[in-house]
């Protein structure tokens, strides 16, 4: 059995890294192509290697490029717990993503009502996933605190934009202090810099959730080490 997403998270920082989650995903729709020939599952067994704590693993196929395949492949192909990304709206998505062998699930605020939030944490838990609510105003953050959420994520860009926007980590910076207590927080996208996730880190973050950066990258895993030293990071 894979280790608990959040455990995994904890663990890492507790090592004096700054938690990078890996987002893997094959399309941008602001940039286009990310994978440029290169094989997802590979690419996820390199960032494994290089530290990374847990996976992203988007499954959107329209804006994307996802697949619940690409998931089943990422799950069984590395010992890292797995987040599903998609919007999620019935319970049925939940339990197709447990059977994909992932440990947790994306619920954006963004596209729900309150009692539908609900309803998809509370199963979530009770079938055993992981619940990531994301954010990315102060109501949602109030959304996630009135739940007891234990993994909260602030998206720096608008999901209904289909991330298109200009977000920066100013979001994180400024939203930060709304994170709901002893929440996990999780800077999610436009994290393109060691300063950028320093800053993410500074404000509050205790873990970044980092894709396109990455996949652009001359050396995938040269960057990911870059992006996930802490402050007292020697190496």
């Amino acid at each position: 059995m894979n280790t608990k997403f959040s455990d995994a998270l904890i663990a890492r920082k507790q090592a004096g890294f700054i938690p990078v989650i890996p987002d893997i995903k094959c399309t941008s729709p602001k940039i286009g192509d990310l994978l440029r020939g290169r094989d997802p599952l590979e690419s996820a067994k390199l960032l494994a290697e290089a530290g990374a704590p847990a996976l992203s693993v988007v499954t959107e196929c329209n804006a994307f490029g996802g697949s619940i395949e690409l998931l089943k492949r990422i799950a069984k192909g590395t010992k890292l717990p797995v987040l599903r990304k998609d919007f999620i709206t019935c319970t049925d998505d939940l339990k197709i993503t447990k059977d994909c062998g992932a440990e947790a699930i994306l619920l954006i605020c963004a596209i729900q009502t309150f009692p539908s939030l609900v309803e998809l944490y509370n199963e979530a838990l009770k079938i055993g996933l992981e619940p990531l609510v994301e954010a990315h105003t102060e109501e949602e953050l109030i959304w996630a605190g009135n739940i007891g959420a234990k993994l909260v994520g602030i998206n720096n860009r608008n999901i209904l934009e289909l991330e298109k926007d200009d977000g920066t980590v100013s979001a994180t910076e400024f939203l930060a202090a709304y994170t709901p207590k002893n929440a996990i927080l999780i800077s999610e996208s436009s994290i393109q810099t060691p300063a950028e996730a320093q800053a993410a880190v500074r404000a509050g973050a205790d873990a970044l959730l980092i894709g396109t950066a990455i996949w652009q990258a001359e050396n995938m895993c040269e960057c990911y080490l870059a992006l996930s030293k802490g402050p007292g990071d020697h190496v």
